[in-house]
């Protein structure tokens, strides 16, 4: 069983030529992204510095990526290191996305987004939901943050950054290699060459990319109590719900586990309703964490949520951390200019 979620055309990831108009305002619309970014280059729309180390966490893809776990493993390892991080994000799918708003860990997700509740319930970090990410900087380094995570805000030019993450989905990559549109990308395939780091979730890394699995262990109740074994449930049969980017990567995680997975796929921050959860059968409920949050008001003992861990080699961490300043000398790193 499937729920309504984002439609995406056929031929952005298949082998079907995108019908002309598509491909006419894809043209218009790459010209449109080649002039914002050769205004940002020539100083005419303005890119503003903060006083601290901005690192960016994003994708070129439409659609989800898997740049929540990384943004959350990336804010873990630098309180590791002794920064205080700070996370910016636009939050999507709250109530009113105009206004900037603080995000604690009791923040209802309607208020602040699924993925930034979720990054300050993992984290504890300081997160600010704010369109302009500019202000969001600026607030948190008044809140004390030493360094600022952007998750998303690749194409948030307004804000000079150190360090840019591209997140690529291993399964899917590029699609059809076409620009919006015609095509799933908001910027050229070409434009990941100019990020620090490309980090490949899932599938195969190819040279100059750095692979990053995520790993589940266990399931937590939505009530609260003992977590389970992933493994408890192989060789049963679950209602596996997810309303993520590319749910298909959490059904086959599932799967993998020798779990009978019964797919229930939904939009993108869906904002779900006990009404979704009718599905004629009384088996428990598997969800994504980003899913669980918006589902605790609601929940019963059948409801489960789903955590995963980003994994990534140390050689990464090394070769990120170098990129910031030493906290020991306070020498700054060199500010990263927009390259397209």
């Amino acid at each position: 069983m499937s729920k309504p979620q984002d439609k995406v055309p056929a031929y952005w990831y298949g082998e079907q030529t995108p019908p002309l108009s598509a491909r006419l305002l894809a043209g218009l619309y790459g010209w449109v992204v080649a002039l914002r970014g050769k205004l940002f280059r020539a100083g005419i729309l303005r890119s503003h510095r903060v006083p601290v180390p901005v690192m960016v966490v994003g994708n070129l893809l439409v659609g989800g990526t898997g740049k929540t776990p990384l943004t959350i493993a990336l804010v873990q390892r630098l309180q590791q290191e002794g920064w205080t991080p700070g996370v910016a994000s636009r939050g999507y799918g709250r109530r009113n996305e105009a206004a900037a708003a603080w995000v604690e860990a009791g923040t209802a997700p309607s208020e602040g987004g699924d993925e930034p509740v979720l990054i300050a319930r993992r984290t504890g970090a300081k997160v600010r939901v704010d369109r302009d990410r500019v202000s969001a900087a600026r607030a948190l380094i008044a809140a004390g943050c030493d360094v600022i995570v952007c998750d998303d805000g690749l194409q948030h030019y307004r804000l000079h950054r150190e360090v840019e993450i591209e997140v690529i989905d291993g399964g899917r990559r590029y699609g059809n290699g076409r620009l919006l549109p015609a095509g799933p990308l908001r910027e050229p395939a070409q434009r990941g060459a100019d990020c620090d780091f490309r980090v490949v979730n899932g599938g195969d890394a190819s040279f100059g990319e750095w692979s990053m699995q995520l790993r589940a262990d266990n399931a937590v109740p939505l009530q609260g109590g003992r977590s389970r074994s992933l493994a408890s449930f192989g060789g049963h049969r679950v209602h596996a719900v997810a309303g993520i980017g590319n749910p298909k990567r959490f059904f086959e995680m599932l799967r993998a586990l020798g779990i009978g997975v019964v797919p229930h796929a939904f939009a993108d921050h869906h904002r779900y309703v006990p009404g979704d959860f009718d599905f004629g059968s009384e088996l428990p409920v598997l969800m994504t964490e980003k899913d669980a949050v918006k589902c605790a008001g609601f929940a019963n003992e059948w409801y489960y949520s789903v955590p995963v861990s980003a994994e990534l080699p140390e050689a990464f961490w090394v070769a990120l951390l170098d990129k910031l300043p030493d906290k020991r000398t306070g020498q700054p790193s060199e500010v990263r200019l927009v390259q397209k």
